[in-house]
């Protein structure tokens, strides 16, 4: 047992998934708090409203059952990968972290908390102790898609979360939408959320969708996709979340 804890890292573990404070879905008038120990299995089987869709629909692609049953929400964040299943859903969501140490606590948006493959602004001695949603938000309709190189437990080529609200006229008052795994730090798309503000709430908001959207990505060229081809794969995405969207599907693997 003392070999197999060496090898996790150079000092005692603190396991604190089993602190009840930090677990737990609560939603009151004005926010959604979800607990940073949260699993993505306790996230499945909330009952939350239609905006947490698409989250729901990442949490089913965070590896396997049995990491979905361990893994917890702010452990995603913290990870800061580009490929992260968690952060795109969670940008258009409009989610503000809550960090705490023994010295004091603070607030910090989720757009402002990564800054780069693996870095946050996670300060010596802080926990992510939990996650802040606008309930406003969580009525909306939503979607997420990723693309891998297969079906089950892959690391995203691609990922895209689509959150929209609609009016009363049917049409669409907010747009808000999120691309992982094409660029350092998962990207909201402001140009396309513009284009679809105001555009009717059916089938033709996928050709909203243009090449200049995608400009301000900056993907890699790895062993999962050329730059090139996760641009064209982004674009294919978005159109199909956007399509989710309106048949009120949450989406899944592409």
């Amino acid at each position: 047992m003392v070999g197999a804890m060496a090898e996790l890292g150079p000092g005692p573990i603190l396991d604190i998934t089993r602190i009840p404070e930090l677990k737990g879905i609560t939603v009151a008038d004005d926010a959604v708090a979800i607990g940073g120990a949260t699993t993505w299995s306790e996230l499945v089987a909330a009952d939350l409203p239609s905006g947490f869709d698409g989250l729901k629909a990442a949490a089913r692609e965070v590896g396997s059952v049995q990491i979905q049953n361990r893994g917890t929400i702010a452990g995603n964040l913290c990870n800061a990968s580009p490929a992260a299943d968690g952060v795109p859903p969670l940008l258009t969501l409009d989610a503000e972290l809550e960090l705490r140490s023994s010295e004091a606590s603070r607030r910090l948006p989720l757009a402002e908390f990564i800054t780069g493959n693996r870095k946050t602004r996670l300060q010596p001695g802080e926990l992510v102790t939990g996650i802040r949603i606008p309930r406003r938000l969580s009525e909306g309709r939503s979607s997420f898609l990723k693309l891998g190189s297969r079906r089950y437990l892959v690391i995203s080529i691609v990922s895209v979360a689509v959150l929209l609200l609609p009016d009363r006229q049917d049409r669409i008052a907010e747009a808000r939408i999120a691309v992982g795994a094409c660029s350092a730090v998962p990207l909201r798309l402001p140009a396309l959320e513009a284009a679809l503000t105001g555009r009717p709430f059916d089938a033709s908001i996928q050709d909203a969708v243009t090449a200049d959207h995608a400009a301000t990505l900056t993907p890699i060229d790895d062993v999962r996709g050329t730059a090139g081809y996760r641009r064209d794969a982004a674009r294919h995405l978005l159109r199909q979340a956007l399509l989710a969207c309106v048949d009120g599907r949450a989406g899944g693997m592409a």
